[in-house]
């Protein structure tokens, strides 16, 4: 597998370019750092004026970290003069000002200024100086143009290295040098259908939370929402996700075919077969018991939902350790507290005989064990829930 950035099987980039002339280069890890950054700008044109450790040398390969074709085509000179004999425009880098009238660029200007050179033939060469001081005036005489950074004054020094892969980057850029990869594109564009069915059901179950509150914003409210998800510009594959999301968080975890959340109407019908078959044969014949305690809880009646929500707000119930939809023994409470043994049943209206005979029978083995039993009407919950709460809290406050 190949290295960070680095791919042997992809064609090493070979096009005219600069020259690179490093006039007495103190260490051989800088003329490797130079190659390297060289390499990563398809520079590899390298002359070396007089380096001080002395040529070839073992330590600029392993900086240089695979640019050796780089460093193998190197030429050695005796003078920056001998080594600037073939070119035709040359730009001097440095960091100080040495007084001479000659233009100064920084590295975009200069990048623009090699292109068309290099394209039409001339031998364009960047000269960079030594790590301690640079170049020496008679030095920068030689150039064409002076090139400098634009760089924090007060420390204005760079590595050897880091000034070559500042200009080789403009360079390249200048010269036609892509962006080695963009993002993929692996799905296309969502389509205005598909965005407004995704609307659709996001609204749907928005709706059902009464999220759109106060009702005259909702108008307001939809159009900030639609404009949201349309500023993302989402694929066909983002619009499934989502939707996915949604319907995930709306149905529950598994889904509604596993225990998901059922209407109003369902969730009493539910009820309803479990009042009529007696909650201890439901238990035992149809659903093991925390299984059925599960589904009753994630799928509450409105009235339920209600007197719920209402007890675990109202201060008079905090710490009474209320539960909702728990095996209490073979029966299912809709309410019960184990330190108060105390449970809260709502009635449905119009109750067939057969839950009424059930829920006689469940209270009469709850009375046998101690349960002190609280029946609350349904309709009761809708019409007044604070009333039912004050109930409530009177009879759980005498326990």
């Amino acid at each position: 597998m190949p290295g960070a950035g680095t791919d042997k099987t992809k064609r090493w980039i070979e096009q005219p370019g600069p020259i690179v002339v490093l006039v007495e280069p103190q260490l051989g890890e800088n003329i490797g750092a130079v190659a390297r950054a060289m390499a990563n700008f398809g520079l590899s044109r390298l002359r070396l004026v007089k380096p001080l450790q002395g040529w070839p040398n073992e330590r600029a390969k392993v900086m240089a970290a695979g640019a050796d074709r780089v460093l193998d085509n190197a030429t050695l000179h005796d003078s920056l003069s001998a080594a600037l004999a073939d070119c035709t425009f040359v730009l001097a880098t440095t960091a100080r000002n040495h007084d001479q009238a000659k233009p100064v660029v920084g590295p975009d200007a200069a990048a623009a200024e090699m292109v068309p050179r290099v394209s039409s033939g001339e031998t364009v060469a960047l000269v960079f100086g030594r790590e301690r001081y640079g170049l020496e005036n008679h030095e920068v005489g030689l150039a064409d143009r002076i090139l400098t950074l634009p760089v924090n004054p007060a420390f204005a020094s760079l590595n050897l290295a880091q000034a070559v892969i500042v200009v080789a980057y403009e360079w390249f850029k200048a010269s036609g040098g892509e962006l080695p990869f963009t993002m993929p594109e692996k799905s296309p564009p969502a389509p205005k259908q598909q965005l407004e069915a995704f609307f659709g059901d996001l609204e749907t179950e928005l709706e059902r939370v009464e999220w759109f509150r106060p009702e005259e914003k909702r108008g307001t409210m939809v159009v900030n929402l639609r404009n949201i998800f349309t500023r993302m510009a989402l694929t066909q594959q983002d619009v499934r996700t989502l939707h996915g999301v949604i319907m995930a968080i709306a149905q529950g975890r598994k889904g509604p075919a596993r225990g998901g959340v059922l209407d109003p109407a369902e969730a009493q019908k539910l009820r309803d077969l479990i009042a009529e078959q007696g909650t201890e044969r439901v238990l035992q014949e149809r659903a093991p018991v925390r299984g059925l305690a599960r589904l009753l809880r994630r799928n509450p009646t409105e009235a339920e939902r209600t007197l719920w929500r209402a007890l675990v707000n109202d201060r008079r119930f905090a710490g009474r350790g209320f539960k909702r939809q728990v095996p209490v023994g073979p029966h299912m409470a809709d309410f019960v507290s184990f330190p108060l043994r105390c449970v809260i049943e709502l009635v449905p209206p119009g109750e067939a005989e057969d839950a009424v005979r059930a829920r006689a029978g469940r209270r009469q083995w709850l009375a046998e064990h101690d349960y002190r039993v609280v029946e609350v009407p349904a309709d009761a919950v809708d019409k007044d829930i604070a009333a039912v709460l004050d109930g409530l809290a009177a009879k759980v406050s005498a326990l």
